[in-house]
């Protein structure tokens, strides 16, 4: 338990740069520690915020409502990890790299890869479905969770799914608290879904003469058979920046990072395959990373430009919206004349297969109309996102920074439906309040 301001403040903030000062830390160790922090705080109506390692943008575990953080980074045991079953048993406090290590072991993987991987925490993934490049092909958190354990606001203890990858009894509650971000329950075990690791995996680098050719390549190699299990795409302006990061290709207007994996015997088909997709108007040159170290260093850049961003513009806004595949060029058609009418600097990248794209919008430090002028982007990207089918958040979740546009994008009918949901897990309102839910 913590008790001083020095020793509390760290536990107040998260990427997103809001901070609040909690009255309490407390860091349990096991499943009847949590639930008997969590029965406490409802018997008093104290406001409980259940923390990973703070890696979030959006503010969902900055505890605005002051309270108790409840810190899960001392949970941090791999239960169990079952070849035959394909399943990992573990504490939310398990880091998502240290379960990678775990199960290639064992010659498995856990599919959700965000950037943030080698450090972000299991409990964290769950509580903002996390996803990364491999949701394309292998699905985001969400797709890759069978059972929780929880508690309840009430302080009950609950078991939802099973270590089974077929199931059809009763509601599927274990889909319904991953993308909660704590505000339905505290998760204290997990049993998630593994996948084999490929025979093979083969990387390949398109550069195109503008974001809206490379767009379009990204609808053709979504619409053939062969998925690849990455499809990154990079504009322009991002990739002046994996150039200075000393990544050498001829100047372009956009890039796709292009990953495809599988069976050794079919990997050279799959991969022409997606090649063939990838040729077409626009396309300036198209080739494969010449080994394993050209292959890193394209994933090291590409995983620094989001850190990179925050040093050009200290105030930016980092979104991550998702529009159906086939829209995503009318989508990047439409951040482009977005940046052009604001005057706000607009860097795009991301997770193209998927449709979700980090749109960072940068206004100039130290001007006040820059930032007025990026709030009004903000408020026309979503519009248009909306407006093309899309929605609000990929794998960054709501938290605090998107709660004013959820009545944008849910109905009132259905917003009032997960309120009365948020009612019967968490009667008191004691769960992360102020947070996802719109008042």
């Amino acid at each position: 338990m913590l008790l001083e301001p020095a020793e509390r403040v760290s536990y107040g903030y998260d990427n997103s740069r809001l901070q609040a000062m909690p009255d309490l830390v407390t860091l349990p160790t096991d499943a009847a520690q949590v639930q008997r922090i969590v029965a406490a705080c409802a018997e008093l109506r104290v406001p409980l915020t259940a923390r990973g390692r703070g890696t979030n943008t959006t503010g969902a575990t900055v505890p605005i409502a002051g309270g108790l953080v409840l810190s899960c980074e001392r949970m941090r045991r791999i239960i169990a990890i079952s070849a035959a079953n394909r399943v990992a048993i573990v504490e939310p406090g398990v880091l998502n790299a240290d379960l990678q290590i775990a199960a290639r072991a064992h010659g498995l993987f856990w599919p959700p890869d965000p950037t943030s991987s080698a450090y972000c925490t299991i409990g964290g993934n769950l509580a903002c479905n996390a996803g990364g490049p491999r949701a394309v092909k292998y699905g985001a958190t969400r797709d890759n969770t069978l059972a929780l354990r929880a508690v309840t606001g009430g302080g009950d203890s609950i078991v939802c799914g099973g270590a089974t990858t077929k199931g059809s009894t009763g509601y599927d509650l274990t889909r319904l608290l991953v993308g909660s971000e704590g505000t339905l329950a505290v998760i204290t075990e997990a049993t998630l879904r593994l996948v084999p690791l490929p025979d093979g995996v083969v990387t390949l680098r398109a550069l195109f003469d503008s974001v809206e050719s490379c767009a379009q390549a990204v609808a053709r190699i979504m619409a053939q058979p062969q998925t690849p299990c990455a499809l990154e795409f990079v504009d322009g302006a991002a990739l002046q920046l994996l150039r200075a990061r000393g990544i050498e290709m001829a100047e372009a207007g956009a890039m796709l990072m292009i990953e495809v994996d599988g069976p050794r015997a079919a990997l050279s088909a799959s991969v022409a395959a997606v090649a063939a997709a990838a040729r077409g108007a626009g396309l300036i040159e198209l080739v494969e990373a010449e080994d394993a170290g050209a292959v890193a260093a394209l994933w090291s850049a590409r995983r620094a430009l989001s850190p990179a961003l925050r040093t050009l513009s200290p105030n930016k806004i980092n979104e991550d919206v998702v529009v159906p595949v086939a829209q995503l060029p009318a989508l990047v058609a439409g951040v482009e004349e977005i940046a052009r009418a604001s005057g706000v600097q607009i860097v795009t990248f991301g997770h193209a297969g998927n449709g979700n794209l980090h749109v960072n919008l940068l206004p100039r430090a130290g001007d006040p109309a820059q930032d007025a002028a990026a709030t009004m982007a903000l408020d026309r990207l979503f519009d248009l996102v909306l407006a093309l089918g899309g929605t609000l958040s990929g794998e960054h979740g709501i938290g605090i920074v998107k709660r004013k546009f959820m009545k944008r994008a849910i109905s009132a009918e259905t917003l009032e439906l997960m309120r009365a949901i948020k009612r019967q897990f968490d009667p008191y309102g004691i769960l992360n309040p102020g947070k996802l839910l719109p008042d």
